[in-house]
């Protein structure tokens, strides 16, 4: 019950200190998985917790693809710590660590009759990359990100997208 409690103060005061930074943005990206060879859309988020430091959790989900009679369905769920090496008037560049839950499921869909549901499959990873936010003097901020998702589901995953700063 302790660590619960202390687990909850921690967010909450990170979760007022990311509000007082008055940088937390929400956004949406178009994305590119090398292993599933598909395009996807995802939301992402940024709350900073230093000066140069953000969280940066993200969900996408990858448009069924259809391949040798099985469809398949895929999301990912990812916890990343964004780094802003570059912060300048114009553009900042971080990297990319953290966190990857990919989950799976083909769907047989052939003409023989034995349609049914396969088995969905998650897979644990690491993110390791790099980004860059473009400043275009607004409310919004175009950003593109490159990061490869180490584990038993490896690929590349290539996104861009904007971020609406919530302050």
């Amino acid at each position: 019950m302790r660590n619960f409690l202390f687990s909850a103060a921690l967010l909450i005061l990170t979760c007022q200190f990311a509000v007082a930074q008055n940088d937390t943005r929400i956004g949406g990206k178009l994305m590119y998985g090398s292993e599933i060879e598909n395009i996807g859309i995802g939301v992402t988020a940024e709350f900073p917790v230093l000066e140069k430091l953000v969280i940066a959790p993200d969900l996408g989900f990858y448009f069924p693809k259809k391949e040798g009679g099985y469809k398949l369905n895929a999301f990912e769920i990812n916890g990343n710590v964004n780094y802003y090496f570059v912060q300048e008037e114009n553009i900042g560049f971080y990297g990319i660590a953290g966190l990857n839950y990919a989950h799976l499921k083909a769907k047989y869909d052939g003409p023989s009759g034995f349609g049914g549901d396969g088995d969905g499959n998650g897979e644990l990873g690491f993110n390791l990359g790099a980004g860059a936010n473009f400043n275009v003097g607004k409310n919004f901020l175009p950003f593109a990100e490159i990061k490869y998702v180490l584990g038993d589901f490896d690929q590349l995953v290539i996104a861009a997208g904007v971020k609406f700063n919530l302050n």
